[in-house]
């Protein structure tokens, strides 16, 4: 019993490790991690370590569906690198507050600050 306990203790400290040598692939400008042979790399594929797409905010693809057991799990619970998550700005679009020529309200969208669309 203490062999088996024995095994099972050094499998648990290895499985992070493992994980991090885990190879994902990423394109320059999405932000999911996918397995070598999945469709979306076909115009650009870099090769990255699983460790590396999580500590870049990378999440998994949801067609090719790499590392679909290790997914949810994160590697920076066991790293001593900060957890917090970076902050997403996010703004909604309201109507335009200019008035037409004909005295009528823009029925034009904006996200600008000052309420009024580019042609206001």
């Amino acid at each position: 019993m203490k062999l088996f306990r024995l095994f099972l203790f050094i499998g648990v400290m290895t499985f992070p490790c493992e994980l991090s040598a885990q190879t994902v692939y990423v394109t320059k400008t999405g932000k999911k991690y996918h397995k070598s042979n999945c469709h979306y790399l076909k115009n650009s594929k870099t090769e990255i370590t699983f460790e590396k797409a999580i500590d870049l905010y990378y999440t998994a693809c949801s067609v090719c569906k790499p590392n679909a057991q290790w997914s949810s799990l994160s590697i920076r619970s066991t790293s001593t690198k900060s957890t917090t998550t970076p902050t997403i700005k996010t703004t909604k679009s309201t109507q335009c507050t200019g008035k037409t020529k004909a005295g009528a309200s823009s029925k034009r969208m904006t996200k600008s600050g000052n309420g009024r669309c580019y042609q206001h």
